[in-house]
C-alpha cells in the first residue's frame, strides 16, 4: 500500500519552519535598525557637545557668557550669544525634542565646563525599557 501526499506534508512543515526563521530575522533587523538610530542620535549629541566646548575655547575670556539652562534662551550678547543661539538651533534641528545646557565652574585659573544635551529617544533604546520614559541625557565635562 502506497502512501500519497506525504511529500506535500514534508514541504508544508519545511515552509512553516522557514517562515518562523524569516520572522525572527525580520525582528532582529527591526531591533538592529532601532539601536543603530539610537546610536546615531548619541553620536550627534556628542558632536554637538564638543562643538559648543570648541566655541567656548575660541572665546575663552567670555566663557561665563555661554552659561545657559535647559529650555532657556541665551541672555548673552555678542559672539557668545550668537554661538549659544546657533548651538541650541542645531540641537533642536538634529535631535527629536533636543535641548542643551552649559555650566561653567571656575576654580582659580582652571575652568570646568559641563555640557548636558537631552533628547527624546522613545523609538530607540528607551522603548525597550519602560522605566526610563523621560528625555535621554548626555553629559560631557571638559576643561577650558
Amino acid at each position: 500500500m502506497r502512501q500519497k501526499g506525504f511529500t506535500l506534508l514534508e514541504v508544508l512543515v519545511a515552509m512553516l519552519i522557514l517562515s518562523i526563521g524569516l520572522l525572527g530575522l525580520a525582528g532582529l533587523m527591526a531591533s538592529s535598525l532601532r539601536n543603530n538610530h539610537s546610536a546615531y542620535y548619541r553620536s550627534q549629541a556628542t558632536w554637538l557637545a564638543y562643538d559648543v566646548i570648541d566655541r567656548m575655547r575660541t572665546n575663552r575670556p567670555n566663557a561665563a557668557a555661554y552659561v545657559v539652562g535647559i529650555g532657556a534662551a541665551s541672555g548673552a550678547v555678542g559672539m557668545a550669544g550668537t554661538d549659544i543661539t546657533d548651538w541650541k538651533a542645531m540641537i533642536a534641528n538634529t535631535l527629536p525634542e533636543g535641548d542643551g545646557s552649559v555650566a561653567v565652574v571656575a576654580a582659580g585659573e582652571a575652568r570646568t565646563v559641563t555640557v548636558t544635551i537631552q533628547w527624546n529617544d522613545e523609538r530607540g533604546t528607551q522603548a525597550a525599557d519602560d522605566t526610563n520614559t523621560g528625555p535621554l541625557p548626555l553629559t560631557v565635562v571638559s576643561q577650558l
